[in-house]
């Protein structure tokens, strides 16, 4: 087995926290790999330090050393390689990151031995109608909302170009089932089974009595277009990335894309032990 280690430069015992990792993987007879820029902040006996692109084509397994949103990073930089992704926890909630620093001994001596699951998670794909400039993919959320304005923007919802939705408000988020516990749950939305098909569109803040989030088919197109609104003010942005301004009238399209990540488990109960755990914080 050989596995890739990513840790999030910006957290300050990710490094740590990766030597750790590579000496329980090196134990267990596992070939560890780092990016080469981490050669001297990161090094100990028995890793390869390579460049980004030969990791990710010669791994088995990618681990993160951060919280979700390094494994958005990572799923989205590492997407045609299709690797299987499993981090190690080190932010405040951790979703998506199912191994605790507690488990790591134990669970990466099952990714040693390849005693684990996949969970194949859904990706939605966005692209601006009428602009070829911009696309991306979402493991997370797509999110349409406004800039520096103070005031509510009019947004309109289409599912296969039918109207569905129109609203004032500050923004519309689009999910997948992974992602339904993320911004759209603090907006509002429903949580979804991580294995649901299905795509839930939240309002953020609508100024309106009869605007509940949908819930749609995986197979279904959805268009979010922007009213009125100055120039730049608008965004789209995929899992949190720097945002993209959408200028008045602009059409956002938004479906299933024909890509997955894969994350991996131990255990098919894994997003619920989260919920309860970490959501509820009854440990």
């Amino acid at each position: 087995m050989t596995v890739y280690i990513s840790p999030n430069p910006e957290k300050v015992t990710a490094n740590e926290i990766a030597l750790r990792a590579a000496q329980i993987l090196l134990t267990h007879r596992a070939s560890v790999l780092m990016c080469e820029n981490l050669r001297e902040s990161c090094s100990t006996m028995g890793v390869v330090y390579l460049p980004l692109e030969e990791c990710l084509e010669r791994a088995d397994v990618i681990l993160t050393i951060g919280g979700d949103g390094t494994i958005l990073h990572e799923a989205n930089l590492s997407l045609r390689y299709s690797k299987p992704i499993l981090g190690i926890n080190l932010g405040r909630c951790g979703f998506l990151a199912t191994c605790e620093i507690s488990e790591m001994e134990t669970k990466l001596a099952a990714v040693a031995r390849g005693e684990f699951q996949l969970d194949n998670r859904m990706l939605l794909y966005a692209h601006i109608l009428g602009n070829d400039g911009w696309e991306g993919h979402a493991l997370n959320d797509v999110v349409v909302t406004k800039g520096r304005l103070q005031q509510a923007i009019d947004f309109s919802v289409y599912c296969d170009d039918i109207l569905v939705e129109h609203f004032r408000g500050d923004g519309v988020i689009v999910a997948t089932p992974t992602g339904s516990t993320a911004y759209s749950l603090a907006a509002g939305g429903p949580i979804l089974d991580s294995q649901t098909k299905g795509i839930v569109v939240t309002p953020i803040c609508p100024h309106g009595l009869a605007n509940p989030a949908m819930v749609f088919a995986q197979e279904r197109k959805l268009n979010v277009c922007v009213g009125q609104v100055a120039d730049d003010e608008v965004f789209i942005s995929c899992d949190g990335a720097a945002g993209f301004p959408l200028k008045a009238g602009a059409t956002a399209e938004i479906r299933l894309s024909d890509q997955i990540v894969k994350l991996i488990t131990f255990g098919r109960a894994d997003q619920f032990q989260a919920i309860d755990q970490k959501l509820r914080n009854r440990r």
